[in-house]
């Protein structure tokens, strides 16, 4: 029997900020972190006929003050700046963990991988976008496709990657979204957090 499909779908927006980053700047070059999460969550969702947004989830790891102050405050002021932005901003973040002086993130994968499936579970979306390239999502698909088999309802999950062709592939098991260079240069961020 299939699901029945709202006909509004609330939407919430997933943001891997470090995994969006390094692809922009994989695809067109951006030297720092320009996008604005809130203006691309609007962006997609307009595109999308009966998408409602309810939720932006901003996740990424923060440089030690000591060890990196220029990305430390960089990354304080924008997710300060994007939480106070909109009252659906909600902001996970975890310091970065050095080995041999290099930062590494731990726990944002796990942390993103959880609130997507509690979303599901506890029936706070209809539709998850996630801003992630990171294939280990697949399996997050997957557990989503059987939540909605288990509670028979309507899940669709949603992958955003920058439309370049380097990119072939979104993650599995969602539906790809493609963004264009343009589509991301509308939602380039006008505050400069470098400062």
């Amino acid at each position: 029997m299939p699901y029945v499909e709202p006909p509004i779908k609330r939407a919430v927006t997933f943001f891997d900020l470090q995994n969006l980053f390094l692809s922009s700047k994989s695809a067109w070059g951006y030297s720092f972190p320009n996008f604005d999460p809130v203006e691309l969550s609007r962006l997609v969702i307009t595109r999308h006929s009966g998408w409602k947004l309810t939720g932006i989830h901003l996740y990424t790891g923060i440089h030690d003050s000591k060890k990196s102050p220029f990305w430390h405050n960089f990354w304080t002021k924008k997710l300060a700046s994007h939480k106070a932005q909109d009252t659906r901003v909600d902001i996970f973040t975890t310091p970065l963990h050095y080995n041999s002086g290099v930062p590494s993130e731990k726990g944002v994968d796990i942390r993103i991988a959880l609130d997507l499936v509690r979303a599901a579970r506890l029936d706070q979306c209809d539709v998850a976008i996630l801003f992630s390239r990171d294939t280990d999502f697949a399996e997050v698909a997957k557990e989503i496709r059987a939540i909605a088999y288990e509670k028979q309802r309507w899940i669709k999950i949603a992958s955003v990657l920058p439309d370049h062709p380097d990119f072939k592939r979104g993650i599995d098991g969602t539906d790809w979204i493609r963004l264009s260079k343009n589509d991301y240069d509308k939602c380039v961020d006008q505050r400069d957090y470098r400062n």
